[in-house]
């Protein structure tokens, strides 16, 4: 009865011994994809045709990882305007374009007199995206003066 007991605890710590190398992994668990966001300055509310509006961005990441790859792209869905960046890129809506850095600006002119909606969507190279909207007001070129 002693000899059974004592195969039988030795069964079970190697049983245990087993599991327990078997949940160890000898390799590094890199992590590759980050949560991140984007961050905007205050934009002003009300534009005028022709008028251009800046919007200061920056792009806040959770985590680095040297492969991460990022693309921003915008789209309309309210009136009509221009969005560049600030190295002169003028974008097409819903075209990807490579966002290389963390700190950038997008310049945004009205080309009409309607309220005015962009949505900029972020994305990274897993497939996560972060959208942004700015909505102007116009202006309609009545200027009340305060007297």
């Amino acid at each position: 009865m002693k000899k059974m007991k004592k195969i039988l605890a030795l069964a079970v710590w190697i049983a245990a011994l087993g599991l327990l190398c078997a949940s160890c992994d000898n390799g590094l668990d890199i992590q590759q994809a980050y949560t991140f966001s984007l961050e905007t300055m205050p934009v002003q509310k009300r534009i005028s045709v022709g008028e251009t509006a800046e919007i200061r961005c920056t792009l806040v990441r959770e985590g680095r990882y040297d492969g991460a790859r990022y693309t921003i792209r915008y789209f309309q869905p309210d009136g009509r305007g221009e969005l560049r960046m600030d190295d002169g890129t003028v974008f097409l809506p819903n075209d990807r374009y490579p966002l290389d850095r963390e700190v950038f600006r997008l310049y945004y002119t009205s080309r009409s007199d309607d309220q005015q909606t962009i949505d900029v969507y972020v994305e990274d190279n897993t497939g996560q995206v972060v959208k942004t909207s700015f909505t102007f007001q116009s202006e309609n070129g009545t200027e009340e003066t305060e007297r």
